[in-house]
């Protein structure tokens, strides 16, 4: 229907977030079949597994979109599949994930942020983006552990209580939660930064969530040099 006449002035998709998710499977032979056919929603698949042994395996090119966030938001990203790169990591979601497994998820993410020029603070979990739906990395996965090598966000340890009058629903917002459900936001927001499941905001929240939304991230704990493993 068009003539062909080709422009040089192009390139692939370019991710901007990374999304981690475990399989809640019982294997990595498990996971890999699961992802290269379906699950109980339909064909899914991810751009990384790592299993517990450290191993890691790519499914889909990250320059392609695989189908591993579903619904959800996360800031003004609304189709998260089309701007996001997604690593499942073999775990059932209640055991602890293993010491080679950490240590090759750090090296993946030096790899993909570096290479595919993504932010280091832009790595999140499914429950982050989807906060009513899904529970996944869960409250055992170290995110304090990623940002001491320099990624995803976390809060200084001496930052200061929030202001009175602090809105830590507009906070949370700031930070990137969809605030639609305040419950599961909230619930999503714990897991991460606290490692469990409650559903209301106490004190300690409220000076996490006010470090995170500090101008110029004065508030943050950043790696001074990060290294992968270290």
């Amino acid at each position: 229907m068009a003539t062909w006449v080709p422009s040089p002035n192009h390139d692939e998709r370019r991710p901007v977030v990374i999304v981690l998710h475990y399989t809640e499977q019982d294997s990595v032979e498990q996971s890999l079949h699961t992802l290269r056919t379906r699950n109980s929603g339909g064909p899914v698949s991810s751009h990384y597994l790592v299993g517990d042994d450290g191993a890691i395996y790519q499914l889909v090119a990250d320059g392609h979109r695989a189908w591993h966030a579903g619904g959800g938001r996360w800031g003004t990203i609304t189709d998260l599949n089309s701007a996001s790169i997604g690593i499942e990591i073999d775990n059932d979601g209640r055991e602890p994930f293993t010491e080679p497994q950490v240590q090759a998820l750090l090296r993946l993410l030096d790899d993909l942020t570096t290479r595919l020029r993504i932010p280091r603070t832009q790595v999140i979990g499914h429950s982050d983006l989807a906060p009513t739906r899904k529970i996944d990395p869960g409250p055992l996965f170290p995110w304090k552990r990623l940002a001491d090598a320099g990624f995803g966000i976390w809060p200084a340890d001496d930052a200061s209580p929030p202001p009175e009058g602090f809105d830590a629903m507009r906070a949370l917002r700031l930070v990137g939660y969809d605030t639609s459900d305040p419950q599961a936001t909230i619930r999503a927001f714990r897991m991460r930064f606290r490692g469990d499941a409650q559903t209301v905001l106490d004190e300690e929240d409220l000076r996490i969530l006010h470090a995170l939304t500090l101008p110029d991230g004065a508030g943050l704990a950043m790696a001074v040099e990060p290294v992968p493993g270290g």
